[in-house]
């Protein structure tokens, strides 16, 4: 879709390994990843709000409430475990055995994740069997395998990392990501990992993990559709040097951004991914009464139908746009509203309509969009990431199976 992306060099946090390989769970590709810390690391982790959810979400949560550190997390790709009743969670709890087994810890040191077809028993010999070999492969080096494992629909894996200074001391962190389809988060992303060689306590790490995310992997949009699998994960070891970073000290505020970044990053990504997209579209809404509204009436139009499929065809349909704000629940005066398109001013106040079809056809035919709207009422705004919805993205979800 004319997204440039390259992994050619990033950033490994001190005292992490990873493995991807092909475990028989796909036809082909590969379909196992393996990310691990050389010590017990501190976890967070933000999930899925669907109460439909799967047993790895399940799991995962408890083994960061009873675990003192997280050592691994195994990912498939392929198979959900959703859906997937008693066997299922069996299953879940098989599949962390099985790496803990190899690893000689504690299989609640172990989180776990899957994502693919929904409803389907996840084939647990094959990843059992498949234990020895992924452990045996760890390396630093193979990073970009783990995050090729993870992948479903994507078309491409989706990597970030940042390398900055705390205190005088080095700290890196890392993550990669899955999503595609089926992205309309409501705690979290698809899937994403992220590991870190800093040293945070629990409580300070799931704090910025749970703010940051509602900016990011929760500010994204393909379809609308909230997964059962949506997960992000993060780690924190300690091996890099310095002071422990805790809510009081001036690190919380320098590795927030950073971590930030990365998660916008991938955030981005997924968008710029998504099934069937050609367009990128960056929604930003000002002016509200408050940052909460504005980020309402951003979602609305990020999940209108009708608005990917006007940017798709390149059409300057500023009334869908103006009707999702208006549909969206917020407290805001219609006739003060005002509505870009790139750079093109397609609606001003009093409903207003003054501009060039031929130069909003021009920034419609770019693959990246950006739509502002100024509601006028207050100091509020927000930013949403979408894509536009194609014929393609129909293609790909009515066989998704075969």
């Amino acid at each position: 879709m004319g997204f440039t992306h390259s992994m050619a060099s990033y950033d490994i946090p001190r005292g992490y390994s990873a493995a991807g390989i092909y475990c028989g769970i796909k036809k082909v590709k590969k379909d196992l990843a393996l990310i691990v810390s050389d010590t017990p690391a501190t976890a967070a982790g933000v999930f899925t709000q669907n109460k439909v959810c799967a047993a790895p979400v399940v799991l995962c949560k408890e083994n960061i409430a009873a675990s003192g550190g997280i050592r691994a997390i195994i990912v498939n790709s392929g198979n959900a475990n959703a859906c997937t009743g008693n066997e299922g969670m069996l299953n879940a709890r098989l599949m962390a055995r099985a790496i803990a087994h190899e690893m000689h810890c504690d299989e609640r040191e172990v989180l776990v994740s899957s994502t693919g077809v929904i409803g389907q028993q996840l084939p647990i010999k094959k990843i059992e069997s498949a234990a020895s070999d992924i452990v045996d492969l760890l390396a630093t080096t193979s990073f970009t395998d783990a995050a090729d494992a993870i992948l479903t629909t994507d078309t491409f894996p989706k990597i970030c990392s940042e390398k900055f200074s705390i205190g005088g001391g080095d700290v890196t962190i890392w993550g990669m990501a899955k999503g595609s389809g089926m992205i309309a988060p409501n705690m979290a992303t698809m899937l994403g990992f992220l590991c870190t060689d800093a040293r945070i306590g629990q409580s300070a790490l799931q704090k910025m993990l749970s703010e940051i995310t509602e900016r990011t992997f929760n500010s994204i949009t393909v379809d609308g559709d909230t997964s059962t699998n949506d997960m992000v994960l993060l780690l924190a070891n300690g091996a890099a040097s310095g002071t422990e970073i805790t809510e009081q000290s001036d690190g919380f505020a320098v590795f927030s951004k950073h971590l930030e970044t990365v998660c916008r990053g991938l955030a981005q990504m997924i968008v710029r991914d998504g099934e069937g997209a050609s367009k990128f579209i960056e929604i930003r809404v000002k002016g509200a009464d408050s940052n909460g509204d504005a980020r309402i009436a951003a979602k609305a139009i990020a999940n209108s139908n009708l608005v990917k499929t006007a940017i798709y065809g390149e059409d300057a349909n500023w009334g869908r746009i103006a009707a999702a704000v208006g549909y969206s629940g917020i407290d805001f005066n219609p006739e003060a509203m005002e509505i870009w398109i790139g750079s093109v001013q397609v609606l001003k106040k009093g409903y207003h309509i003054d501009f060039d079809e031929a130069e909003a056809k021009k920034v419609l035919s770019e693959k990246d969009i950006t739509i502002d709207v100024q509601l006028n009422g207050g100091a509020g705004e927000a930013a949403f990431w979408t894509c536009d919805l194609t014929k393609e993205y129909v293609n790909i979800n009515a066989s998704y199976r075969s």
